[in-house]
């Protein structure tokens, strides 16, 4: 059984999610967060780095666009919780 188109693009995001989680990871902490961790980290990052980029008005179009946006917010976010950590 071969998956629908749906289905396909649903796999290529949690896919790119991981990669660009465990990229994060690697650029502010030295390593992954596991693959659910990178996942997770890669998904919520695209969400707020397509916020970052709706809210400076900076916006490109494309997939390595898309990727790059995607890091951004992912590193944002990671850099974001460990400022978080340490002040706590």
């Amino acid at each position: 059984m071969e998956p629908t188109g749906e289905m396909q693009q649903w796999i290529w995001f949690l896919l790119m999610g991981g990669i660009v989680g465990w990229l994060a990871g690697v650029i502010v902490k030295g390593r992954g967060f596991g693959i659910p961790g990178d996942v997770l980290v890669g998904v919520v990052g695209a969400i707020f780095g397509g916020w970052l980029s709706s809210v400076t008005g900076l916006y490109a179009y494309g997939s390595f666009a898309g990727f790059i946006t995607a890091l951004v917010g992912a590193v944002a976010l990671v850099a974001l919780t460990r400022l978080f950590r340490l002040a706590a």
